[in-house]
């Protein structure tokens, strides 16, 4: 594998791209806005979605998906909610067997679709993976140590994407459970509103701990009532991404929810983020997944009904504590 292309100029497919580059595959960025790609070719920077980052010569960038033809791998990054458009505008130019590694994190609202759902709906004749984990887009451009969960159900074409990414500082792990990595992803984006709310409303160290061992079990219910493994969730694109989603205010979902624990309104809260926060899209879609299986996810239920208005932040959080008690599993 020698030339990579990457759908989605922002942060993460900033980030991702740097990433091949610095793999030694040449690579092509392709963004929807015509600012970034101008950043990127006079400036080797894209400011408006990573400042500070000094992109490797081997990134070009692109509004025209028919540049991204002839690529060996595709990594595509554009937000849950749009992928199916960015792929079905990209279709025309994809050969049958292409490797297209899935690195958006959500449920598709409407149909409730997983990523790779909606990418055998749109390509069916690619090659799917997952690349999920935790990874803070700042760090990985900067270079800083990361490891993440490579998910394919071919084994050899998920080592040769794996090799074709690897570098010293960025490790992916092999998996073959793609709706395991998928369902860590997703969630955990919710999730991690909900611990923003504990911190802003100023609930303790123990509530959030509490939280994100609740969450996770949750997190383990939907990816095995869906077909995926506990053991994937157990790894870094489940657990991993959870602790650190959960843990630092750098994520987009957790300022969210610490701006909703502090008492603003969900347009406050996101005003004047260029960044996609996936789970405030996510949250909605997870829950009628979740009814549609027959999941139990009380957290998420919360989190779904603080964003759409329905409660307040301190009736949902009694809601949550009044719950009867049973056995943890």
């Amino acid at each position: 594998m020698k030339r990579a292309a990457v759908i989605g100029g922002g942060a993460w497919g900033t980030a991702l791209a740097q990433v091949a580059a610095r793999a030694g595959l040449s690579v092509c960025l392709q963004a929807r806005e015509a600012e970034v790609v101008r950043q990127i070719r006079e400036h080797r920077e894209n400011r408006l979605f990573l400042p500070g980052v000094i992109l490797d010569e081997a990134v070009s960038a692109t509004t025209d998906m028919a540049d991204l033809a002839g690529a060996d791998l595709v990594l595509a990054v554009a937000p849950a909610q749009f992928l199916r458009s960015a792929l079905s505008e990209f279709a025309p130019h994809a050969r049958p067997g292409l490797p297209v590694l899935l690195c958006s994190k959500g449920v598709e609202q409407g149909s409730l679709k997983l990523m790779t759902q909606v990418l055998a709906e749109v390509l069916p004749q690619a090659a799917p993976a997952v690349l999920s984990g935790p990874s803070f887009a700042g760090e990985v451009a900067r270079g800083l140590p990361t490891a993440v969960t490579l998910a394919c159900p071919d084994e050899g074409l998920g080592r040769s994407l794996a090799e074709a990414l690897a570098t010293p500082t960025f490790r992916p792990y092999l998996a073959g459970d793609m709706v395991g990595a998928e369902v860590g992803g997703a969630i955990k984006n919710v999730l991690a509103i909900a611990c923003g709310v504990v911190e802003g409303k100023g609930l303790g160290r123990s509530a959030h701990a509490a939280l994100i061992t609740r969450g996770f079990a949750e997190m383990t219910r939907m990816a095995e009532a869906l077909g995926g493994e506990a053991e994937t969730v157990a790894g870094l694109c489940g657990l991993g991404d959870l602790v650190l989603t959960c843990s630092s205010p750098q994520s987009r979902n957790m300022s969210v929810g610490l701006a909703l624990g502090g008492g603003q309104t969900l347009e406050a809260a996101l005003a004047g983020k260029l960044s996609v926060a996936e789970g405030v899209a996510s949250a909605p879609a997870v829950v009628a997944l979740a009814a549609k299986t027959g999941v139990e996810m009380p957290i998420c239920e919360a989190v779904a009904a603080i964003l759409a208005g329905e409660v307040g932040v301190d009736e949902a959080i009694m809601g949550l504590l009044s719950r009867p008690l049973r056995a943890e599993r």
